[in-house]
């Protein structure tokens, strides 16, 4: 998840977090994913155990400090700082499979256990999707929050690793692949109309399977699912809503803005980053007729600035993927982005028609789905009432996380902001946050809560 690299071609695509499942009894004994858990420190720490790659397993504390683990040769756990593959010096060791201890800088822990059920749910036109309702252990009431897919691929099932996080805090969680995805059915595609249907199918099985457990039930969705959850909200109730590393805007609008922080950071002039954005609104002309027309003006604005010694620089969202193309390769590319992508969609009448509470949490530097005017809209809505609470953290990028930037501007995920975990635990049981969580900026409507 949370690294220099995209994780889905049109994401806010790139997505969140590496994310993580619930202990699968069906691992093999001599399999490293039987370690896969959340984990209770005799220190108070909570630490998770996700799956990654190969034989790599991934650690994340709820304080947002995160690290790689692999074997070294002796067959030793070694942690690496972050996403930057460079040990950090955390030592950890698990007990054999199925133990479920764990020793991680020298505190012991135990692996917690909570109420699973798997569920078959129908989304829309039929598909069937597979979900899982993840419980603290117990009776007694609890927040329930569906969890809402950005881009990616992934299996959600295997790899979103709140199910387990929240659920290791008092709150109840629904998780599942969405259509195209891990083990449910159906064609991928990132049609917010449809997924957000799908969202409100998922959200009806939380709700029927947690059944008297229910104290209050919402969405999480993060990246592209800042798309797709309040318009989830809008069709069925819901207590609450969670945007993580969302957008307020268009796709169209979002490669523009993506391309005007790059460059003022590589320090052009606003003349010349307007400039830029005449080439990203002629590719975006492509991408939104699903590449059946704006080839001429693509050619010919590329023709005006392809001389331009910052031309080299100009990248995007999507603008960099056509760049080098010309209108016969274009096309024959075209099936790869045929996801049913609504480049156009503005999601503010949505936004102001909603009448559910919000929390946004943005990274002030996102290049992926940058804060700016999405917070600029926030606060608009804000101050005419809205039951939003908006909180930006300065320095953190997609994913929430805080990143090293390397001599060629390549950005690595160190660990996830401070409190980020925290905030959405708090809004998520009390439907609003406290005043401190790291640097985190946040604001609100007068009287809300």
């Amino acid at each position: 998840m949370p690294n220099s690299r995209l994780s889905s071609v049109l994401g806010p695509f790139a997505t969140l977090l590496a994310l993580v499942a619930a202990t699968d009894p069906a691992y093999a004994a001599d399999n490293i994913e039987c370690h896969v858990g959340s984990y209770k420190l005799d220190d108070g720490r909570t630490i998770d155990i996700a799956p990654f790659e190969g034989d790599r397993l991934r650690w994340r504390s709820f304080d947002g400090a995160a690290g790689e683990l692999k074997r070294d040769g002796d067959g030793q756990w070694q942690s690496l700082y972050g996403w930057t593959g460079r040990p950090d010096e955390i030592t950890v060791d698990f007990g054999a499979c199925g133990e479920d201890h764990i020793r991680f800088e020298g505190s012991k822990g135990q692996r917690l256990s909570f109420d699973v059920t798997d569920s078959d749910f129908t989304g829309r036109d039929g598909v069937p999707l597979k979900g899982r309702l993840v419980m603290p252990k117990g009776k007694n009431k609890v927040p329930v929050v569906v969890l809402v897919h950005g881009a990616e691929r992934d299996a959600a099932l295997r790899f979103n690793f709140l199910q387990r996080l929240f659920p290791a805090v008092g709150i109840g969680v629904f998780v599942y692949d969405k259509r195209g995805t891990g083990t449910s059915g159906g064609t991928y595609t990132q049609d917010f109309d449809l997924l957000a249907d799908d969202a409100t199918a998922a959200m009806m099985t939380a709700r029927k399977l947690a059944g008297k457990r229910v104290a209050r039930i919402g969405y999480q969705g993060a990246s592209q699912g800042g798309w797709v959850a309040p318009l989830a909200a809008n069709r069925a109730p819901a207590d609450f809503v969670i945007v993580s590393f969302g957008l307020a805007v268009s796709i169209l609008d979002e490669d523009l803005q993506q391309m005007e922080m790059e460059l003022t950071d590589k320090g052009y002039p606003p003349e010349i980053v307007a400039k830029a954005q005449e080439i990203a609104r002629a590719a975006g002309e492509i991408f939104a007729s699903n590449f059946k027309n704006g080839y001429a003006g693509f050619d010919a604005v590329r023709a005006k600035y392809r001389g331009e010694s910052w031309y080299k620089d100009v990248h995007g969202h999507i603008t960099w993927l056509l760049l080098p193309h010309d209108e016969a390769a274009m096309r024959a590319e075209a099936p790869k982005y045929d996801w049913g992508t609504p480049f156009r969609y503005d999601p503010m009448p949505t936004l102001t028609a909603n009448k559910t509470p919000q929390l946004w949490i943005l990274g002030g530097r996102d290049y992926q789905a940058p804060a700016k005017e999405t917070s600029r809209r926030l606060g608009m809505l804000i101050d005419t009432g809205k039951p939003f609470t908006l909180a930006i953290y300065p320095a953190a990028e997609h994913g929430i996380t805080l990143f090293e930037t390397a001599d060629d501007g390549s950005r690595v995920s160190t660990r996830y902001a401070s409190g980020y975990f925290a905030m959405m635990r708090d809004f998520i049981k009390a439907g609003d946050v406290g005043p401190s969580y790291g640097d985190a900026r946040i604001s609100r409507a007068i009287g809300t809560k």
